[in-house]
């Protein structure tokens, strides 16, 4: 069985050998992410490079997504590396100090005292250290420890309910963008942005820059939640980055967000990657939790394009056996997915010729219970909306673009072909996408298919042509005219 799901994987120490990543290759990664919070501009090329090679020697297609860090709004330093707070004692976040102590400790984050007031819950390391804000003074922020605990150097900082005026690009991210445009990022990773305003100050210096990559909003911030619909206008795609959201917005209401997110993203033909702790227990494990079984799972039946891998592969034990389980688990979910293409296609206005074939072809593959569906393509925009819809039915995304088989590699139900049309004649083009499908094992002999195809051959944003083709059927009518033909010509001498 083909997956639909696909797995984005972050890379780090434990998977930077070619040997471990060749194996998270073949395992199943379609997606690999560059964490820019770590790492050397020579090192971040040198990894690019390294994934499109053995990507290509695997015969896969996998995309890379450069995650920018984003704001660090964390606490500075400890003189000993690290304090311990008990419940009810004051503790001073102070904007001028240099190394903490008991008392005290400084920010990175300079403007955290001009965002809090008296009765401000402020979150420390995730959530595991809790403030309460009793004043503020100048550079100073006094606050009352209600959860303690041990808190170490450059711990992060959120408030209870969003309310951080901390700007989603700094000057690192500008820098970084520029990197990620080096090494031709296919998706580029936006952190903490709350406002459509945001995406679209990303998207503006990404083409200053020169680059094309897809825009990736992680949705992390309280703010961000309010904002989502304008968000989800000005990007190409989600990230349901679960961790800062739970902090912000508090853990329990994180998965019905999770599921109103990834809904409301299809609805307007966006992706969605769903991230965070999926299987963080193979960390150190070889094998994850039932409940982390389950998490992945629902993720899949709540219609998630990818599932994100983060530290299980960044520095786990474990990287290529997560892979490998996540597949297995995201497979088995697949097959319990209910297909409700009628119901799904009520109510719905297509304005535009392409979008509308597309949705014909599910239609038509849908109901003729067609083996594949072959999208010939050169943006990628057909199998982006046909993506939308679950058919039942593989999707194949067949273009000559090398860019858009790699940005297609994060479209659920999608599997990216790398063909070259034999001509601009159209009847001829499709035939050769017939014989690909078929020399690549997708179909057989006598399958039913339903290709797509624009009339003006290699253009993007043409497709206006919908064809059922029975496979090998071409080839035996070619065949019986000839032996006719023949027959013909005998009997006439």
């Amino acid at each position: 069985m083909l997956r639909r799901t696909k797995i984005v994987a972050t890379l780090g120490p434990a998977s930077s050998d070619s040997k471990v990543l060749e194996r998270m290759i073949d395992a199943g990664v379609d997606v690999v992410r560059m964490n820019f919070s770590h790492g050397t501009v020579e090192e971040h090329v040198k990894r690019a490079e390294l994934v499109r090679s053995l990507a290509r020697a695997a015969g896969r297609t996998v995309a890379i997504l450069a995650d920018l860090q984003g704001p660090k709004i964390r606490i500075g330093k400890f003189e000993q590396g690290k304090v311990t707070l008990v419940p009810g004692q004051t503790f001073i976040l102070d904007a001028e100090c240099k190394l903490g102590n008991e008392e005290r400790v400084g920010l990175d984050y300079k403007e955290l005292p001009n965002d809090v007031s008296k009765g401000a819950i402020l979150l420390l390391d995730d959530g595991r250290i809790v403030l309460e804000v009793e004043k503020v003074k100048g550079a100073e922020i006094y606050t009352r420890v209600i959860t303690g605990g041990t808190l170490s150097n450059n711990k992060g900082i959120n408030r209870r309910g969003g309310g951080l005026t901390a700007p989603a690009l700094t000057e690192k991210d500008v820098e970084d963008l520029k990197t990620a445009v080096t090494l031709k990022a296919d998706y580029l990773a936006v952190s903490f942005p709350r406002s459509g305003q945001d995406m679209r100050a990303a998207r503006e210096l990404l083409h200053e820059a020169g680059g094309k990559s897809l825009l990736v909003a992680k949705i992390e911030r309280a703010e961000a939640i309010d904002a989502l619909p304008e968000i989800l206008d000005e990007s190409d795609a989600i990230m349901v980055a679960r961790g800062d959201l739970a902090v912000e917005m508090g853990d329990a209401v994180v998965p019905a967000l999770q599921k109103r997110m990834i809904k409301l993203a299809r609805a307007r033909n966006r992706l969605v990657i769903t991230a965070t702790q999926m299987m963080e227990s193979m960390v150190s494990n070889p094998v994850p939790t039932r409940a982390e079984v389950s998490d992945v799972a629902n993720a899949v039946l709540d219609g998630t394009d990818a599932v994100m891998l983060s530290a299980e592969t960044a520095v786990g034990q474990y990287p290529v056996e997560t892979v490998e389980t996540m597949s297995r688990v995201c497979i088995e979910a697949e097959k319990q997915m209910e297909i409700h293409l009628d119901r799904d296609f009520m109510d719905q206005v297509f304005t535009r010729i392409d979008q509308s074939i597309a949705m014909a072809a599910l239609f038509t593959a849908y109901h003729l219970k067609a083996k594949a569906i072959g999208a010939l393509t050169q943006s990628g925009s057909t199998a982006l909306w046909m993506s939308r819809m679950n058919s039942g039915v593989p999707i194949y995304g067949l273009t000559p673009v090398v860019e858009t088989r790699r940005k297609m590699a994060l479209f659920s139900g999608v599997h990216p072909i790398r063909f070259n049309p034999p001509s601009h004649d159209r009847e001829e083009t499709l035939r050769a996408a017939e014989d690909e499908l078929l020399r690549r094992g997708a179909v057989r002999e006598g399958d039913l298919i339903v290709l797509t195809i624009g009339e003006a051959v290699g253009l993007a944003g043409h497709t206006n042509t919908l064809k059922v083709v029975r496979v090998g059927e071409y080839r035996m009518t070619q065949s019986l005219l000839q032996s006719s033909g023949k027959a013909r010509r005998r009997k006439a001498q």
